[in-house]
């Protein structure tokens, strides 16, 4: 991938190296080779990571893909100056030598040096993710206006005298290139990310606006604004923290009318310091927790045009039928017609929807765009298995319709005539979203093979007959199509559902890596019947708990790649429109 820059500024003692850390653990966790720059010059990145770091690249220990560095201001300009130096050393006598040391020792030579550094990384394509943790505000927009300053300062000097606050423009002049490919990436915000870090007060929050104001005259827009040291709303117990909680949440408002465009994450409060990789990766799941659900947004919600399938497999008794009907009532709820079918043996969805459903599609009553329909196997294995000795009869003997009906009456038949059906509501355009309430596992698998037990088919009654018919071609051109949707990742989400235990999420592994083999990737992972905190207050139940907290990291380690929701236990049946809804909103609404 190429390499992305992610800038985090603001005004001092925000929070901003410890949101540089969180993003880029988050990011070196995901598989990214990351590395960490600040400019700051009370620069704390080895504080946060408890390990020495300094003026060079090193390795984070405890994590992999993960490197820092701390910009010496003095270092670096010691290093720039050398650097312009040594090629006067031989071409000059020491009076020259003189004068030109004497032009490196203006002010703004340090910020030059610093910010020379910092896009030598700029131009470095060995990293994923750059991170920049920049030094306060003020300090931070004049080092992002200098390339455009010095670029204009480097042609006015080349007209005149030659030279520059810095020196010769002949020794720097091979420096406007690099300084305007920085300026260029800096403001494309395919390439660079430019995040505000800013706490809930008027300080802040004017800080803010006006530097994000001078970005935009310079060209370079921002991305995105953490708001961050909120009070946890439950914390808000005295009146002392109640007022600061009120007024935190005044300023929250005030911010979010100024910036309406711009996308703004909270951050509360952690009841401990920031430090260390395991407390960064806590805090990386809060501050990331918007992306993951936009994630899960995308998962079943379809692109403007597009139609999307979801469907949810895993062993028996897992609860995939409760989460297909959540699902369904969630992007019905969201304007999409939608339709909710099983071909499942056992069709729950009536039960849970506690409305009847036939193998008819149904509209359901009390939620707009919502219908369901179930494969009905035995009435779908005869209309199966009449279509194909109708179409016999009158071509061949009694004997070969003989042969032909033992053959129909194989076990894969009953699949195949599921499987059509399932072709029949797929390849349609009737509705925005099809959810798949699928059998157990094993079934469902044998199901997605179908594209060889088909072809045999085929082959069997072109075997029999001169050819294959025209009905056959349009049925396996269908068919193609639907196998090629299931492999899109835009317009299919397969989710296993499982509940916190070691053979449903052994089972839905195995599953997992079968599916991968036709092409078809697990992008979301349901992980149901978590017991609620608050509510594992006895011994038994704590202990219980403990145990499913260990297997939802299993699950998180074993199904790298995909999303994850997390649904509690519930503590009734889950059956009914307006329990669907209720916890559609608590699975759903806080994720997306």
């Amino acid at each position: 991938m190429e390499t992305k820059f992610i800038f985090f500024s603001g005004k001092g003692g925000v929070g901003k190296t410890s949101m540089a850390c969180t993003t880029g653990v988050y990011h070196a966790d995901l598989g990214r080779k990351t590395l960490i720059v600040t400019t700051d010059p009370a620069a704390n990145l080895s504080d946060v990571f408890e390990q020495e770091i300094g003026h060079k690249v090193t390795k984070i220990d405890g994590i992999d893909n993960l490197y820092a560095m701390e910009i010496n201001p003095d270092k670096a300009t010691d290093e720039y100056k050398e650097r312009s130096l040594a090629p006067m050393r031989e071409l000059f006598d020491e009076e020259m030598l003189k004068i030109a040391e004497e032009q490196l020792s203006g002010p703004c030579t340090e910020e030059m040096a610093s910010f020379d550094k910092f896009i030598d990384f700029m131009e470095d394509d060995s990293y994923d993710i750059i991170i920049f943790d920049t030094a306060p505000t003020g300090h931070t927009i004049r080092l992002l206006e200098l390339p455009v300053d010095w670029s204009k300062h480097i042609e006015e000097s080349s007209q005149g005298s030659g030279q520059t606050c810095l020196g010769p423009v002949a020794l720097i002049q091979d420096s406007k290139k690099k300084y305007d490919d920085a300026v260029s990436k800096l403001r494309d915000p395919n390439k660079t990310e430019f995040i505000f870090v800013m706490q809930p007060e008027q300080t802040s929050l004017d800080e803010t606006i006006r530097s994000s104001n001078e970005l935009k005259e310079i060209g370079i827009n921002t991305t995105s604004l953490i708001v961050n040291g909120f009070i946890p709303k439950q914390e808000a117990i005295n009146p002392f923290f109640k007022s600061r909680y009120d007024m935190q949440q005044k300023y929250l408002e005030e911010t979010k009318s100024v910036f309406k465009d711009i996308s703004i994450t909270t951050m509360e409060l952690f009841d401990s310091e920031l430090k260390g990789i395991e407390m960064l990766r806590k805090s990386g799941e809060k501050l990331f927790e918007k992306e993951k659900s936009n994630n899960i947004g995308k998962l079943i919600y379809p692109k403007e045009n597009k139609r999307k399938n979801i469907f949810f497999s895993g062993k028996g008794g897992v609860g995939k039928t409760s989460m297909a009907c959540i699902t369904a009532v969630q992007t019905a709820k969201k304007g999409f017609k939608t339709l909710l079918m099983t071909t499942d043996p056992a069709a729950h969805i009536g039960n849970v929807l506690d409305k009847p459903v036939s193998d008819e599609i149904t509209k359901i009553d009390g939620v707009n765009n919502l219908y369901a329909v179930k494969i009905d196997q035995k009435k779908a294995t005869e209309d199966y298995k009449n279509s194909i000795l109708d179409e016999a009869k009158g071509k061949f003997g009694e004997d070969t319709i003989k042969a032909m009906e033992e053959e129909l009456n194989s076990p894969c038949t009953e699949e195949m005539a599921a499987f059509q059906k399932f072709i029949q509501y797929a390849s349609g355009d009737e509705f925005d979203i099809i959810v798949f309430d699928t059998a157990p596992t094993g079934h469902t698998l044998r199901l997605l093979e179908l594209p060889m037990d088909w072809s045999k088919q085929i082959q069997l009654k072109a075997g029999i007959s001169t050819g294959i018919s025209d009905a056959d071609k349009l049925q396996k051109e269908r068919f193609d199509k639907v196998m090629d949707m299931m492999k899109n990742e835009d317009e299919t989400t397969f989710s296993f559902v499982m509940y916190p235990e070691k053979t449903p999420m052994i089972e839905a592994y195995r599953a997992s890596k079968e599916l991968e083999e036709f092409g078809i990737k697990t992008q979301l992972v349901s992980i149901n019947l978590i017991i609620p905190e608050e509510q594992a207050q006895s011994p038994f139940f704590k202990k219980r708990r403990d145990m499913q907290l260990a297997y939802i990291e299993e699950i998180k380690e074993k199904f790298e790649n995909a999303n994850i929701l997390t649904i509690p236990m519930f503590d009734k049946e889950i059956k009914g429109i307006d329990m669907l809804e209720q916890i559609s909103e608590v699975v759903f609404e806080e994720e997306i």
